[in-house]
Formats: structure tokens, sequence, C-alpha cells
């Protein structure tokens, strides 16, 4: 399903303090956030559907159908939540697809869109079935912390089933509508200290059918047979262990409480093999126009061309993100830049067998100087990013005290980019964009000579070995995992990442499987990613304090030296909380979803 899907990231609390909640629609400012006045309250229905067989909850959806002024909105999103991760279990992240619905439940019937052709793809053209309505008021109030957009909405829940209220719950949500993560992270710290805020691990579709299964609220009474037997079907597929299932919950796994796919770095969204995971960390890469929206890699391509396909779509990107990146406006225009030649370079690791070594090496050496120079200013954008967030809930004179380090942080990162900007001016560089340009339009430039017939050569006799082989090498840590030490993380974080880009290439051609199994990888990735952040900012924030020790006051040392220490607790957090993320990989579920992935090919 070459469609693009893109990422919600929101937190969610169960209120259990009324007045609580009806102070933050009051506050002017809440956490790192500044808060507009709040909207009127909205009235809001919501009908949840899914084939007669269940099979949008067996292949890791939900559909949702809202009645809006323009008419009908069909709403499908994944049930595979990445978050509950890291800075808090309210922390979510899932894809989303939007487009119009009719008055019926006959999908074939509505207008075209990307939802709706999900839809027809796994459930045909059977009639959906109504599966629970649920009912909202809702208030809201937008946010804004910086570049950071985001909204925060107080729903009033009800549960409703054959027109008889079952369930009436209270819910604080707040979405993310734009730019960095860091200070929704930073509002997720504060309201998990407070008791009146329970992070809630449900979606409203599975509180509202654990509802309807409780004793006199049973869908067997009031509910006619074709719905009870798809609430049933639902249900049971959540709990034979699927792919997905609301809340995030993945098989193998209890609620993850690693950490969420942060978009300060590469994740779900990089738009790395046509298809945005949940999914997707790095931020969400907006589509250009113009620009084709996956690689287009098909089952009977020669491998060659199959990687000249992969490499030609991740160039572009790359071409269409250097405008911004020497701008340096923004900091996601280098991020995605860099995100690009990532790809470019796994592309490589996968595919260049293919092609021949001599003619083919000063693309690959160039591309790697190219990306070290982005990278260091991206490791720099994200450990200030870290930095400024921890230091958002801090007090004015603990947070002045820090200032020191954000300086010093700051001016290594000019010296990246000024490095960078002369990487960009160079003329190896545009020797280098010009011989790109030049193989990735050149069908058969420097691939090895044919093979015989006989010799494997297309994608589908050769992809399901690199990627068991990619598998393989993330399993061999298994072993070592309880006493491994942060660089075997890391190596392993790098390990989870090839296998996830491996996958990425090929997906067009696996079978549908393929994008839950990026998301579970993603998981544990961008745990091991936090881990990795983590130990670096403490290991310079230690340097610094060695390097400065004889300029800074008090007050300075003991705020860093607070920083230090706060930064080794998340390293030995992330440590130990790492098996959730690490079974979802590692586990059976994963294994037989990746069989049947590559039985496509």
């Amino acid at each position: 399903m070459s469609v693009e899907r893109p990422l919600e990231v929101e937190l969610k609390y169960v209120v259990r303090d009324e007045l609580a909640s009806s102070r933050l629609l009051a506050a002017e400012r809440i956490g790192p956030f500044e808060a507009e006045p709040a909207a009127r309250p909205a009235q809001v229905e919501d009908r949840y559907v899914d084939g007669p067989d269940a099979a949008l909850a067996r292949a890791g959806y939900a559909a949702r159908l809202r009645r809006r002024h323009a008419g009908i909105v069909l709403t499908l999103k994944s049930t595979a939540s990445l978050g509950g991760l890291g800075a808090s279990p309210a922390l979510h992240r899932r894809e989303e697809l939007e487009g119009p619905a009719g008055p019926t439940l006959d999908p074939a019937a509505w207008p075209p869109s990307a939802a709706r052709s999900v839809i027809l793809e796994l459930c045909g053209d059977a009639p959906l079935v109504e599966l629970v309505t649920v009912r909202q008021v809702r208030r809201t109030r937008a946010l804004r912390s910086g570049r950071t957009l985001a909204e925060l909405s107080l729903d009033e829940v009800e549960i409703v089933n054959a027109g008889r209220l079952v369930e009436r719950f209270s819910e604080l949500e707040v979405e993310l509508r734009g730019g960095p993560e860091a200070p929704l992270r930073a509002l997720s710290r504060i309201l998990d200290g407070d008791a009146a805020f329970e992070p809630s691990t449900h979606s409203k579709l599975e509180r509202a059918l654990e509802a309807l299964r409780r004793p006199h609220n049973g869908p067997e009474a009031e509910l006619d047979g074709r719905r009870s037997e798809a609430i049933a079907a639902v249900v049971s597929a959540w709990a034979a262990g699927q792919l997905a299932r609301p809340g995030g919950t993945l098989p193998d796994a209890t609620v993850p409480d690693a950490a969420a796919p942060d978009p300060r770095r590469e994740t779900a969204t990089d738009d790395g093999g046509g298809l945005p995971e949940v999914i997707g960390p790095e931020a969400a890469e907006p589509e250009v126009e113009a620009r084709p929206r996956s690689p287009g890699v098909t089952a009977d391509d020669p491998l060659a061309e199959a990687g000249r396909k992969v490499l030609r779509f991740h160039f572009a990107r790359l071409l269409a993100r250097e405008a911004g990146t020497r701008a340096g406006r923004d900091p996601e225009e280098l991020h995605a830049m860099r995100v690009a030649t990532r790809r470019m370079r796994a592309a490589w690791r996968v595919f260049g067998e293919a092609f021949r070594t001599r003619r083919t090496r000063r693309l690959r050496e160039r591309l790697r100087i190219l990306a070290g120079r982005l990278g260091a200013v991206r490791d720099l954008d994200v450990l200030l990013d870290g930095l400024v967030a921890y230091r958002a809930g801090l007090d004015p004179t603990e947070a002045a005290a820090l200032e020191p380090l954000v300086a010093a942080w700051e001016a290594q990162r000019s010296a990246a980019r000024e490095l960078l900007r002369r990487e960009l001016d160079s003329d190896e560089y545009r020797l280098l964009v010009d011989e790109y340009r030049v193989f990735v339009g050149a069908e058969g430039s420097a691939a090895r000579p044919p093979v015989a017939p006989t010799v494997p050569h297309r994608v589908r006799d050769t992809a399901p070995s690199r990627i068991w082989l990619a598998y393989e090498r993330v399993r061999g840590f298994e072993r070592v995992l309880p006493w491994a030490d942060v660089e075997t993380l890391h190596a392993l974080r790098i390990e989870a990442k090839r296998l996830r880009y491996t996958l990425e290439f090929f997906r067009e051609a696996l079978g549908p499987e393929a994008g839950l199994l990026v998301a579970r990888i993603v998981a544990l990735q961008d745990h091991l990613g936090l881990l990795h952040d983590a130990d670096v900012g403490a290991h310079l924030a230690r340097a610094f304090l060695v390097e400065r020790a004889g300029s800074l006051d008090d007050a300075e040392t003991a705020a860093i030296g607070r920083y230090l220490r706060n930064s080794e607790h998340e390293v030995g957090r992330l440590r130990r909380s790492m098996g959730p993320a690490w079974r979802g990989v590692a586990g059976v579920a994963f294994r037989r979803a990746l069989g049947r992935a590559l039985a496509a090919l």
C-alpha cells in the first residue's frame, strides 16, 4: 500500500480530579507552553467500524467515522503506538490517514482517499460493521512553546450502546500540531507528577469495547448478531497477540516504558522506503510536490536497478533540503538532509555488491564525508534540544546557571556549521552532485556484468537472505543484553537501524506486515537512541566541568553537575527498561510476521 501516512503524536491522560483539569483550561501558562484562550465546547460523535471478520484490527488499524460541518470524515489510525516510551507512558504516536466518507457503511461508495484505499484492500467490498459509538464534549486550547504548536483538549467521554449510556469518563489529550517534540515531553514530566492525571495506555475504542464486555453491558444482549460477532472478532484479535492493539501494547511485551521515537532523530516519518512508518522521530519529513513518494522497487527488479531506484529517491530528497540547510533557519531542513545521506549510505551496504566497486568508490567516499559534516551539526542540535527541554522545567535561577554549558555547545555547533558550509560550497560537493545525478539517472551504469540466468539476481530472489541476515545480526545481541555496556547497546542500535533500512528499501515488494515490523524496530532503535543521547550528554557535561573548573562559580558548577547526574540517571533507567522494546523485535510474533512479509516476494 504505497500511501502517505502522517503521524499523530499526543499525550493521553485519564482525569482523576476535575478541578485540576479545569485549572488547566484557565491557566495562562502550562509547563513550557503559553496557552491561548479556551475555545467553546464542541460536541463530537464518533462511530468506530471494522469488517465483520475484524480485518482492520488484525492488520493493526482502527477506523472512525466523525460527522463535521463539511460532512462525514473517515480517520484510520494505526493501533501500534510507539508511545508509552521514555519520558512518559502517556506519550503515543500513531500513523493516521483521513478522507471523506458517506452516509452508508459501504466504503466502495465513499469518495476516493488513501484511508479508503487501505480499508478496501484489507476488508474487500463487504460493508463495514459499526462496533460502538463514542460521544464526547471537547474543550480545547491552543498551546505554543517557541516553534512547537500543540492543542490541549479536555474530553468528557460517553460510551453508548444501543442508545444506552454504558460508561462515562474524562480524558486529557495534548496533541502535537507542529515543531519539535521536546516541549511536549517536558509537559509530560509535569503531568506525570500530578496525581490528578493518570497516563492512559488505552485508546477510546479499547476502553469502549472493554466496557461492552462487562456484565450487563455485553454485546450479546443488546446488539444484533453481526455487530456482536464483529466485536468478538476484534477483541479476539487483540487477545491473540496480533502485531498491534490499541494503547500501544506490543506482543511479547507489556505496555512499553521505553523511550518514544524522538523527533530530533531519524525515525518513522523519515520517508524511508516509500512509507513513513507509524508511524513516523527525526521529525516528519514533509513531502515536496513533483517528487515521487516511494522508490518504486518491485519484486522483479534486478538488484542493481532496485538499488539505483532507492539511491535516486533519497538523492532527490538530499537536493530538496540543500537550500534550507544552507539558510540554517530551520534545523529540520538539515535533519532531513542528513536522513537522506544516511539512507543512501545504507543503500550502498544493501545493494553495493551489484555495482562495480572501482566505478562507485568515489560516490561512496564523498557521501561519507558529507554525512559526517551534517551529523556533527545535527548531533549538537539534539544535545541542545535536550538541554533546553531539561532547563524548561527549572526555576529561573537554576536555568540561568546552565548558561555556560549552553553557550559552549552553541559555539561548537556554530563551528560545525561553518565546516558544513564550506563542504557545501566546495568543488568536491558540486562534483559529487553532478556524478550522482548521472549515476542514478543512467540505467545499467556501473552495474556488474549480466549473470547467468540461474544465478539469483532479482529482488524476489535476493531480498529474503539480506533481510534475514540483518535480523540475525540483531538477534546476536540476545545473550549479552543483561550485562551489556552502553557501547554494546549503541552497536545494537546500529544493527537495528540497518535492519529497519533493509526492510524499508524492499518494503513495496513485501507483504503488508512490513510496516508494523518497521514500527517495532523503530521502538527499539529510538529507545537505544535516547540512551545514547543521554550518555553523550553526560560525557560532554563531565568534560566541560573538568575543563572549566577554574572559571565556573559554585552555582554554575552545581547546576551543571545536577544535569550530569540527571543524564546518568536517565542512562540507567533506559538500560533497565529496554525489555519490552527488545522483546517486540526478538519475540516469536515478530519472526512469524517477518516470514509472512517475505512470503509475498
